[in-house]
């Protein structure tokens, strides 16, 4: 806003003043997300896939509109589990199964470690929020790809010993897999604004 004078106008500085003050004190929140309901009838891969998309919506929605700190609440004693947690243990497990089982690929874990293999769940208090929720939509884009030339028949080493499985199995496992922690998400959720739904 300015009133026309040069210089020294205290209504120009002020407005300044406000604008500089809310850069400063701006805290980042988690994105909205817009999740897409799965077709009511279609093919096997396309449903497998939609889904798995609809479930990894959830997690993102639940996640929506909070701060850093607030991902990062262990929100339902005495459980130790946070929805920023969760989204650390899913990006590993979209790795793991997607992209270290299914297609092989020699890539190291995003979290785990012999010396504390729940630091995804447990590791969060130094953790970027921010960085951590980019890191889990850059490994769902990468196991979509890792797996965009594979037939759900296709059987593939379990690589931490084991009978090996197929594709189908793993999504299947994943949606079941998302599906367990969206319900603990939902309780975080709420315990930490209210917010229900889906």
């Amino acid at each position: 806003m300015r009133c026309g004078c040069d210089r020294g106008c205290p209504v120009a500085s002020a407005a300044s003043r406000r604008v500089a003050w809310a850069s400063v004190t701006a805290e980042w929140t988690a994105p909205a997300v817009e999740r897409a309901d799965p077709d009511h009838v279609g093919a096997e891969r396309r449903a497998l896939e939609q889904w798995l998309d609809y479930h990894r919506g959830t997690l993102l929605g639940k996640c929506a509109g909070l701060t850093a700190g607030q991902l990062k609440r262990r929100a339902v004693p005495p459980s130790g589990l946070s929805l920023l947690g969760l989204v650390r243990h899913l990006a590993d497990a979209e790795r793991g199964w997607f992209r270290q089982c299914a297609a092989g690929e020699e890539v190291p874990d995003l979290y785990w470690t012999e010396a504390d293999p729940g630091a995804d769940l447990t590791g969060i208090e130094a953790a970027s929020a921010e960085a951590d929720l980019g890191t889990y939509r850059r490994e769902i884009a990468a196991a979509r790809a890792a797996v965009a030339g594979k037939a759900l028949d296709d059987v593939v080493p379990f690589r931490w010993g084991g009978p090996d499985r197929d594709v189908r199995w793993i999504y299947l496992h994943m949606i079941e897999e998302y599906a367990r922690h969206n319900g603990h998400a939902d309780l975080i959720r709420e315990c930490i604004d209210g917010v229900t739904g889906d």
